[in-house]
């Protein structure tokens, strides 16, 4: 029997070599490195949209965090699947992403699943209205980055763990192309 590609990850060593694939699932059980894209919106106001993951969501449900993440499917470049994915859980077609940096990290989340990716992140820039659907997303907002910074300062827990530990660098990034 093939397995679905739409539920397998991409396993990876530590230079983002393939190593094989793996059930989404399982590879969040046993902390196995897979890619994953993040991809970060803003608009002409200058603002970061965000996300309020459904509660549904296998994990990290209930929390804010960037426009989209996911994993690219076998085969599949980051950067077709940063714009598969943002069409699909915003309902955003955006064509002008740009691949800015990656990062590996390891977290332990909830439902006893571990987060250990190395993750892809692109920016882009719309003033699209998100249509999101409501399997991955709950709502969804436009934030200045100042606005931002101080709920992540007050409310840490309310954000995902990736969100938190790249947010500093999206904010540099997003300076020098001029988005904010």
């Amino acid at each position: 029997m093939m397995k679905n590609i739409n539920n397998l990850v991409v396993l990876v060593d530590e230079n983002d070599h393939e190593t094989g694939t793996c059930e989404k699932l399982a590879a969040h059980l046993s902390g196995e490195l897979h890619r994953a894209i993040s991809v970060f919106i803003f608009n002409s106001e200058k603002k970061m949209l965000l996300q309020k993951r459904a509660l549904s969501k296998y994990h990290s449900g209930g929390l804010w965090t960037n426009a989209c993440c996911s994993h690219p499917h076998p085969g599949e470049s980051t950067l077709n699947a940063a714009k598969r994915r943002l069409q699909e859980e915003m309902g955003i077609k955006e064509e002008n992403l740009k691949y800015v940096f990656n990062f590996t990290y390891k977290a332990f989340l909830d439902n006893d699943l571990i987060e250990h990716e190395l993750d892809h992140v692109f920016i882009g820039k719309t003033d699209e209205i998100p249509v999101p659907n409501s399997e991955e997303v709950s709502e969804w907002k436009y934030i200045s980055i100042s606005e931002l910074e101080q709920n992540l300062k007050e409310n840490p827990n309310a954000y995902t763990h990736w969100f938190k530990l790249i947010f500093d660098r999206i904010k540099t990034e997003a300076e020098k192309e001029g988005l904010i």
